[in-house]
């Protein structure tokens, strides 16, 4: 006989009519600690402003923004690499023939000529009988090539030529401006301005500028350089350096800062020429999902701040000292849910913003025979992070207060020192703990059809008829589960306690995420019929360790911490 699977929805008809039951939900709401329900409809119009548009492009006030002594400048880094290469000759390819380079010219056959000659002031070489040869401001790689040219004009046969550059002429550059290092570093004619930046330390990134960067030759500026060229697009032009030119780094010029949702979060310095905020973008890369910008800056002596849309930006005035947030201000239309556990068809579901479990429970095939429909839950994010900044919390003031514990002797003294290395252990190993942001959605076979959120993932459990056995117990296994049995059945089956288990309480992790905490009677445990603690298949049992009161001072601190983890992560720490 073919199975029908059926939605989920119509399987829990009957355990999620929340929205007609408001009793019900109310009992749940009760029984279930933390269980959310559908809010109120609350006004929120007092806490909307005005649409971008309807104000004054500047606006009084400042918006927060980072330190600006935080934000890098644009290709802050370019001088920070490890160990420069060196050529061993000196020499490369692009090199350009300057004064006084050594040229070795050799010529056999008909004729015989073989001298090592040396570049004029001119920037010739003279061969006999060919005459003089311009070579300056030739590239090395061209040299050979060009001279060879030129003597055949006058040997045209019978001739065989080899010309080699030797030797590079050394020069000595002062550097200085806005530099780390101000000073006379030597180098090649050839060398790029960034090998004679570097060698001074760099430009130094709090007032100088990597757009205006000029070459003095005699007091005559002979080459300007952009970084932002070389930065973008990798453009570098050579040029051949003379001894003594000067490379002069300017002062920055209008300053921007750039933060928030850009790729290049940088400062950066505008040209005379740059005001604009889709010149600004241009530089900073902005993400596609930016959606408004955030701009603060001075106007007329007054601080003034403006939010705009980002095709309102392209057009706005930026000036120097502003800063600049770039920030995705546009609320998601859709909702992406997954599905885990034990399910058909699809796993990824993308809902309304307003969509509710049920929605989606409609959506969701099961066969009823594998699926436990009965202890679904949901992992959210949101409730993750907020279990783990409450767990950060709660190990920061244990690590305060034994850290900051005083002592009254010296014995005492050696004792809170072994209690800190002890917590300290315990507390790194706690920190490493990821909270499941579990949120208990059913209970007693019905389920609360509360809102969604944005990465919600709904767990379908698989029916099983065990239950797992874990923590402090000798043979932590899976046991079939028994109706007739109580968990001090269970915990004998696993061979009982270990010596460091806490036998007062004994956390019960039921299959849709709700964990209860058994208690001792007598010495035994006791688990009533129909109680939240009563056990079922799927259930785990997570025997946590118990803290020695006799060594360490802050165990109810300790001990709450470990309830903690166990409730947020479902594992014991000790």
């Amino acid at each position: 006989m073919k199975k029908s699977f059926l939605p989920l929805s119509i399987l829990l008809f009957i355990s999620i009519n929340c929205l007609a039951q408001e009793q019900t939900r109310a009992e749940l709401a009760s029984q279930v600690p933390g269980q959310l329900t559908p809010s109120q409809n609350l006004n929120l119009d007092q806490y909307i402003q005005s649409p971008t548009g309807q104000l004054s492009p500047l606006q009084p006030g400042s918006l927060p923004a980072q330190d600006e002594n935080a934000v890098y400048p644009f290709g802050f880094n370019l001088f920070n690499s490890g160990i420069e290469s060196s050529r061993e000759s000196g020499i490369n390819p692009n090199y350009l023939v300057t004064t006084g380079d050594k040229i070795s010219v050799q010529m056999w056959g008909a004729v015989n000529f073989a001298q090592v000659l040396t570049v004029d002031t001119q920037g010739n070489i003279f061969i006999p009988n060919v005459g003089p040869v311009e070579v300056g401001d030739i590239p090395a790689a061209s040299l050979n090539q060009i001279v060879t040219n030129q003597v055949r004009r006058v040997y045209t046969k019978n001739v065989n030529i080899y010309i080699n550059l030797l030797t590079a002429t050394p020069v000595g550059l002062f550097v200085t401006g806005a530099v780390s290092k101000p000073g006379q570093y030597a180098g090649l004619s050839s060398d790029s301005v960034l090998h004679y930046l570097k060698r001074a330390g760099g430009i130094d990134p709090l007032r100088g500028s990597y757009r205006k960067i000029q070459v003095l030759r005699n007091d005559t500026l002979v080459k300007s350089y952009d970084l932002y060229e070389f930065l973008k697009l990798g453009k570098l032009s050579p040029f051949s350096f003379q001894d003594n030119d000067v490379l002069l780094v300017a002062e920055q010029g209008s300053v921007v800062n750039v933060e928030g949702t850009a790729k290049n979060p940088f400062s950066f310095e505008l040209s005379a020429d740059e005001s604009s905020g889709i010149q600004l973008m241009n530089y900073a890369l902005p993400f596609v999902e930016a959606s408004h910008v955030a701009v603060s800056g001075i106007r007329d002596g007054n601080p003034v701040s403006v939010y705009l849309s980002i095709s309102e930006f392209e057009s706005f005035k930026i000036e120097d000292g502003d800063s600049v947030l770039f920030n995705n201000d546009i609320r998601p239309q859709v909702l992406s849910v997954s599905v885990s556990g034990s399910y058909l068809g699809p796993s990824f579901y993308a809902v309304t913003p307003d969509a509710r479990l049920q929605d989606v429970l409609s959506l969701i095939e099961v066969n009823p025979e594998h699926a436990a429909i009965d202890s679904i839950y949901i992992k959210r994010k949101s409730v993750a992070e907020q279990q783990a900044e409450l767990l950060s919390d709660s190990l920061y003031r244990l690590e305060r207060s034994v850290l900051t514990a005083p002592a009254s002797s010296e014995g005492e003294a050696a004792i809170r020192i072994q209690e800190a290395q002890l917590i300290t252990q315990f507390i790194e190993r706690a920190k490493e703990v990821e909270p499941l942001g579990k949120v208990v959605v059913t209970n007693n076979g019905v389920a609360a059809n509360i809102r969604l959120e944005d990465g919600d993932e709904i767990v379908i459990p698989e029916k099983t008829d065990l239950i797992q056995i874990s923590g402090e117990v000798l043979i932590p296994q899976a046991i079939v589960y028994r109706e007739d049995a109580v968990l001090s059945d269970y915990i004998s089956a696993v061979g009982g306690f270990t010596e460091r288990a806490n036998k007062s309480r004994v956390a019960i992790i039921h299959a849709n995420g709700l964990v209860a905490f058994s208690e001792t009677s007598n010495g035994s445990y006791w688990l009533g019929q129909g109680s939240s603690l009563e056990l079922q298949p799927g259930d785990q049992v997570l025997v946590l360790p118990k803290v020695d009161n006799k060594i360490l001072q802050a165990v109810k601190d300790i001990t709450q911490i470990i309830f903690q983890i166990a409730v947020a992560a479902n594992v014991a720490t000790d």
